[in-house]
């Protein structure tokens, strides 16, 4: 199975977070990177003594979190972003809120149908969000008691979790939540940080025109986040039982930012973050030296960035006392998306990840963290996506990030900058390579391809699989993320041909599938010298290796007969006229003799050209031409004609499926790609 926790079929994590017979759950203290740097300090004791001794309104006003009463904060705030949120929050009032109706929650279990409930409750929380920041910036009446309405709203839902996550169907059979065992996933995180937020805002107005509500948040929030959070220890995403993954620090860092801003008792609050950064520290310990994220940047945003606003948070909270700037892997983290930029909107994307970034990531997030660690090419990189003239951040991001961009003087005034776009990154530990012709341009080609293992977190079967930008547009891509089903997180995952090793740039050895699970896996022969996170000062410190020659013996990815070989090869270079050319060499040697298939994907208008395929979309074209040693050989096409609007939204209307016939026990296929003018 794949490793995610997103759903109830996975063999790894059951849909009731319940250890499996005969798991050990140790919830014992744990010595990772955060106490090798910390030691004691970050025991529940010593925080007692520092944390517990101050007064809670003290704590509160370390939190980058502006009451309402700070009117400098609020009139101060980027005026773009606040016109456009005072524009949409007009729309909204005189509305009825959001259903999430128990029939949306039921479909999960019912037909599989998850993204409406989702899109139901989104809508709840962005409107909340839209009203919280207008009521605060206008101090209107009419705007407090919006945010007042969508308080109430959220804390009448009948649970915070979602249906994919909630554990009521396995354990009671229910299609509905079990409302007196609440369970503390994702998004039960996300609205507490919420209402917390809301709360810390609007509270002295909501002291005198909504008397009640602010004892009605803690309420919840004591029954469905704190005292699981402090009673549990079989929730699988503390660490306790099995290896964590987002879930982690997206989760710790809104329980602790809300126990901060809801909670009165301080030695509470100093015992919540201990526990808290018990179980982080196992998350940061999974990290791998070079600061990869085998999820990728999609899910950087609400992983690894979280555990950087949890931080941000624990060094606020303690006054400084407990910093991780200076922790090797947090600031390899820290560079993994920059790295992984392509140019304009476009990043190398693996796992459930998309390709375009959706415009509203908190980019005041690596900003910040690239000031904290003197990291000028995070800086540079989060200022390439500033626009003066749009919002610093976005309500679809949540209140938290988006009241944190709104405080930052430093964001709302940052002018955009060049993007780095390193010209070679290799990162060992998930194997993936990115080469461009030189650093900081997104002009010619760009090459990624990838390694690894078939039991990745959102694991898709890529296992030497590639991808080709041209002027930083993919041409040929890797599909990512369709919608999210029941289907995506279960049995059938790789039913989804998103997900299958035939619609990845792969070859597919007498047209097999990619076996599925850490058995499966590829093997460097060949890799780029230098790891990433050397201390050289050079602009490509930590882009490492600029070998041409990338190769991978891939015979391990497939279900083949033990001596078998299927080695491919990846040069990056330039042609004879001095344009970017990409080789890709397949070579095999195997037991029996058959046909077999290598496959390309196509993102834009695929022609052919003689033997060869030209490919463009906008105004970026190049040229494939492939042949098997003897004679040129062009490629079969197959349509794929989407209809999933999350793929659309990327890809636009159709995908196009290149497919080339070869055969015979041992052979050679060379594919080469050059941009055309």
């Amino acid at each position: 199975m794949t490793r995610n926790p997103d759903a109830d079929a996975l063999s790894r994590v059951s849909a009731h977070a319940v250890p499996p017979p005969g798991a050990a759950v140790d919830a014992a203290e744990f010595r990772g990177p955060l106490f090798a740097a910390w030691g004691p300090a970050m025991r529940e004791d010593a925080l007692r003594a520092t944390v517990g001794r101050a007064a809670p309104e003290t704590l509160r006003d370390r939190v980058a979190i502006p009451s309402i009463e700070r009117r400098d904060a609020w009139t101060q705030a980027d005026p773009i972003t606040i016109e456009r949120i005072l524009a949409a929050a007009a729309d909204d009032l005189g509305r009825p809120w959001p259903d999430a109706l128990g029939s949306l929650f039921a479909r999960y279990v019912r037909d599989g149908d998850r993204a409406t409930y989702e899109r139901a409750l989104s809508d709840r929380q962005e409107r909340l969000t839209r009203a919280v920041v207008a009521a605060a910036v206008t101090e209107e009446p009419a705007w407090i008691d919006e945010a007042a309405d969508g308080v109430v709203v959220l804390c009448e839902q009948s649970t915070w979790s979602l249906p994919a996550h909630d554990d009521a169907h396995a354990r009671r059979g229910f299609v509905l939540p079990d409302v007196s065992s609440p369970y503390l996933d994702l998004v039960a995180g996300e609205i507490v940080a919420q209402l917390a937020v809301a709360d810390r805002i609007l509270g002295p107005r909501w002291d005198e025109s909504w008397p009640g509500l602010r004892e009605r948040v803690r309420h919840e929030a004591e029954m469905r986040v704190f005292t699981p959070f402090e009673t549990r220890d079989d929730l699988w995403w503390l660490g306790y039982w099995r290896d964590v993954n987002n879930w982690n620090p997206w989760i710790l860092g809104n329980v602790i930012l809300a126990a901060v801003l809801l909670l009165d008792d301080a030695d509470r609050v100093a015992r919540v973050l201990a526990r808290a950064l018990d179980s982080l520290d196992r998350y940061v310990a999974e990290l791998p030296a070079d600061g990869a994220i085998d999820e990728g940047v999609a899910y950087w945003w609400n992983g690894a960035g979280r555990m950087l606003e949890m931080l941000d948070t624990v060094a606020a909270v303690t006054g400084g006392g407990l910093d991780a700037t200076g922790i090797p892997v947090v600031a390899e983290v820290l560079r993994f998306p920059m790295r992984m930029h392509l140019g304009g909107a476009w990043y190398v994307n693996v796992a459930d990840g998309w390709a375009r970034s959706r415009g509203h990531e908190p980019w005041q997030l690596p900003f910040r963290w690239g000031g904290f660690t003197r990291d000028a090419r995070v800086t540079a990189w989060a200022r390439a996506a500033r626009r003066p003239d749009a919002p610093v951040a976005e309500a679809a991001g949540g209140l938290p990030r988006l009241v944190r961009a709104l405080a930052d003087v430093a964001w709302r005034d940052a002018v955009p900058a060049a993007a780095p776009l390193p010209e070679a990154v290799w990162l060992p530990s998930v194997q993936v390579l990115v080469r461009r012709a030189a650093a900081g341009s997104a002009t010619g080609l760009a090459l990624a391809a990838k390694g690894g293992t078939n039991d990745e977190n959102h694991n898709h079967k890529d296992l030497g699989s590639f991808l080709v930008a041209a002027g930083g547009r993919q041409l040929l891509v890797d599909v990512g993320k369709p919608t999210y089903t029941a289907q995506t997180f279960g049995a059938e995952r790789y039913l989804i041909r998103a997900m299958q090793s035939g619609w990845h740039s792969a070859p597919a050895p007498f047209g097999l599938e990619q076996g599925e699970g850490a058995a499966y896996a590829a093997r460097v022969i060949a890799a780029p010298q230098g790891e990433p996170g050397s201390a050289r000062p050079s602009d490509r410190d930590a882009e490492a290796g600029r070998s041409a020659e990338f190769e991978l013996e891939l015979a391990g990815a497939y279900p083949l007969p033990a001596g078998d070989s299927w080695r491919r090869t990846f040069r990056f270079g330039a042609s004879d006229a001095g344009a970017d050319r990409i080789e890709v060499m397949d070579r095999w040697r195997l037991t029996e003799d058959g046909a077999h298939r290598i496959h390309l994907i196509a993102g834009g208008e695929v022609t052919p050209a003689g033997d060869a395929v030209e490919v463009e979309a906008d105004g970026r074209r190049i040229r494939i031409a492939a042949d098997d040693g003897s004679a040129p050989v062009p490629p079969s096409l197959e349509v794929w004609e989407l209809d999933d609007p999350e793929l659309v939204a990327v890809w636009g209307p159709r995908l196009t499926r290149l497919v080339y016939e070869v055969g015979g026990r041992t052979g050679g296929f060379a594919t080469v790609i050059e941009e055309l003018s």
